[in-house]
């Protein structure tokens, strides 16, 4: 970044240091570079006047011409006052109403006087009217660089109170872009300006915020999003060549007797994915180079089977293994599966969590400490300092998102030499946001279910209909099946009148009492030990209803199981309700979900439903979740340890750029490695700029 752009934002006239500590406070901005790159999220087009008698309060903001013939107090609660100044262009009469500042407003604003309005209309007192709008005379406005087009910033009442509403923000972009502008350097090189058609660098920062026209404004946007997006994949692309080429990994040579016993033992053919998964993490684990590969497969494709196989090479090669899970009920419910696929194989497994006693804790870390432990399943408890082990050489991270980065860096350094690592996901991930977040790594998919997998029939119910589902679950429960139902609050809200898990419970035991019905209930606020105690009345048969929070959304198999009932499905995501859907649907048996409702529902929240009822298709659910929601909705998926923001760019509707520019990132490195040709310099500088402005993980994940 140039030199001028570091200067804190206070030193800009209009600032000062009480501004500066709310703008750094509110929007993250503590120097002129952040100011210049903090862009208008819509525009709006002030060329275009409205008449009085078009005004309607569906209208977006809109700009009136005209004069203002009277005024009127009005007193109301107490103490308390609001100004309308009557407002004519000679097509009708609209309110303009205030509520504060009334003392500089009555100064300010006279009768007679030509004024250009500018607000968004609503309803008030049963008539369209503006409130708080601007108010200006139609002269220019000299303060403000002018343009077709005036651009929108993100606002707070914290700034609107501090002067700094959207006008004053036009005026310091001003400022800031008359000093800067001539200083500011190109940051992409000349021959992918010209070859890709790309609007320079200074014209595309006026034009961000002041745009000319309609088709500047889409050129600087474009230009904008392309050296964004490409600056990251470049960086990603170029941490996993160095790391190819650099990271020495341990050498798995041979595929022996642990691998194959338990391959013969398996009840079951493996799918092709299945296969197809294992023989690219063997050549990685051959290679001499250290493994880091994402593995996504939808939930109950068969990853945990596949990790297990592959600690078992590991074994097979004299070095123990890890998995390291986000609840203690996916940690026990790994140990469980595997120590069932282990019997009488000479492997042994341990469990280390929380609330792991402190006897069985001291056996673990002597048993790791002497190699007499091969694989090692637990929380982050994993990497307390005790934790020791003798040679780790390969490990697992399941759902990883729900990681931070830096705990995760503390389970490499438990060796000198980092082990390979398989990071595994059952959380379906967009392309886009695979390529962004986890472009570094090789990436693996499971897109296949086992054999003799039904999918699961989704159905869409609201409340009215609520005693034709009971009627459905008791037909399951005679048929000696069992029900999940789940809820997405655990106490009252007095915001949100969606049905909580405690009323739930009661509504349940009423409609199922005992003794004919058990109905077991587990929530996030539960200790470990009563968690375990009702999962285990359930996972044996004992209830055959199960009320819970999305505590389950992972980590609980119970093949029996064959009803996921979601209650106010609305309040979860896409990605979350195809997690939930799939806690059924593991046995051979037809399984059902079934999405309870309210009556009225937004126009997203029916796409939701919709999309839910009518694909089972993990991938495609991720995908229309980050374009429905944006990517900083998506549960977790954004503290998945990435280094950097998004300025401009959207991963939702960006996709197709993305691709484009990984493409052309790939290109480049493949000509030049180092980037060490003169046409790439500046590509150079930029990349070095980057890594001083964020963490470097590409040693870790």
């Amino acid at each position: 970044m140039n030199e001028h752009l570091r200067n804190d934002i206070k030193y800009l006239p209009g600032v000062g240091s009480r501004r500066a500590e709310i703008l750094y406070r509110e929007l993250g901005v503590a120097t002129y570079g952040d100011l210049l790159y903090t862009f208008p999220f819509r525009y709006i087009d002030r060329t275009k006047f409205y008449t009085v008698n078009e005004v309607n309060p569906d209208l977006p903001y809109i700009q009136l011409r005209g004069t203002i013939i009277r005024f009127q107090e009005i007193a109301y609660g107490q103490r308390q006052k609001r100004y309308i100044a009557y407002f004519t262009d000679g097509t009708g009469v609209i309110e303009l109403v205030f509520f504060k500042g009334l003392k500089w407003i009555q100064e300010r604003l006279k009768t007679g006087t030509e004024y250009i309005v500018f607000g968004k209309p609503a309803l008030y007192n049963n008539k369209v009217n503006l409130v708080h709008p601007e108010v200006d005379e139609p002269k220019a406005d000299t303060h403000t660089l002018q343009s077709a087009l005036q651009g929108v910033y993100r606002s707070s009442e914290m700034l609107q109170n501090n002067g700094l509403g959207q006008r004053a923000f036009l005026r310091l972009q001003t400022h800031l872009l008359n000093a800067s502008l001539s200083q500011i350097e190109e940051t992409l090189p000349a021959h992918l300006l010209h070859r890709y058609s790309l609007m320079p660098l200074r014209e595309a920062l006026y034009n961000i915020h002041f745009p000319q026209s309609a088709e500047r404004l889409q050129q600087a946007q474009y230009r904008l999003k392309f050296e964004e997006l490409f600056y990251i994949q470049l960086d990603l692309l170029r941490q996993r060549n160095d790391r190819k080429e650099a990271a020495r990994g341990f050498v798995f040579t041979s595929v022996g007797e642990h691998f194959n016993a338990c391959y013969r033992r398996l009840p079951f053919e493996l799918t092709g994915a299945q296969k197809r998964v294992i023989k690219e993490i063997r050549y990685d684990m051959g290679s001499g180079r250290q493994m880091n590969r994402l593995l996504q497969g939808d939930v109950g494709s068969g990853k945990t089977l596949v990790a297990l196989l592959c600690m078992l090479i590991a074994a097979d090669n004299g070095y123990q293994s890890c998995i390291m899970a986000p609840t203690e009920i996916l940690a026990r419910q790994h140990f469980d599966s595997i120590r069932a696929f282990l019997h009488d194989s000479g492997i042994r497994a341990g469990l280390l969590t929380g609330s792991t006693k402190k006897k069985d804790r001291r056996a673990l870390h002597e048993e790791l400490a002497d190699g007499s432990l091969h694989i090692l399943i637990g929380t982050h408890a994993l990497i307390e300092d005790a934790v020791q082990f003798r040679n780790l050489g390969f490990a697992v991270i399941d759902e990883q998102h729900r990681f931070g980065v830096e705990q995760r860096a503390r389970l490499w350094s438990k060796n000198e030499q980092p082990p390979h690592v398989l990071v595994m996901t059952a959380t379906p991930i967009p392309r886009t946001l695979a390529m962004t977040i986890y472009g570094d790594l090789d990436v693996s998919v499971i897109d296949e279910l086992p054999p003799g997998r039904r999918p699961i029939k989704t159905l869409h119910f609201n409340d009215s209909q609520r005693l034709r589902v009971y009627g459905f679950m008791s037909e399951q429960i005679r048929a000696g099946r069992q029900i999940y139902v789940v809820y997405p609050l655990i106490k009252e809200s007095e915001k949100m009148d969606y049905k909580n898990l405690e009323e739930g419970y009661e509504m349940i035991a009423d409609a199922f009492p005992p003794p004919e019905y058990d109905t077991a209930i587990v929530h996030g606020k539960m200790t470990a030990d009563d968690k375990h105690f009702y999962m285990q009345r359930f996972i044996r048969g004992q209830a055959q209803i199960m009320v819970a929070t999305s505590v389950i959304e992972v980590g609980v198999n119970v093949p029996n199981a064959t009803v996921m009932v979601i209650e106010s499905a609305e309040r979860f995501g896409l990605s979350q309700l195809h997690q939930l859907r799939g806690r059924v649907g593991r046995g051979a048996e037809q399984s059902f979900c079934i999405l309870m409702t309210g009556y009225k529902l937004s126009a997203e929240a029916r796409k939701r439903m919709e999309l839910m009822v009518t694909t089972n298709n993990g991938f495609e659910i991720a995908d229309a979740d980050l374009s429905l929601r944006g990517p900083g909705d998506l549960e977790g998926t954004m503290q998945s340890g990435q280094v950097f923001d998004l300025r401009i760019a959207d991963l939702g509707r960006d996709g197709q750029l993305l691709e484009y520019v990984r493409h052309i990132a790939d290109a480049i490195l493949a000509a030049d490695p180092a980037l060490a040709q003169p046409q790439n310099t500046t590509l150079r500088i930029q990349l070095n700029q980057l890594k001083n402005q964020t963490k470097n993980y590409k040693d870790i994940s």
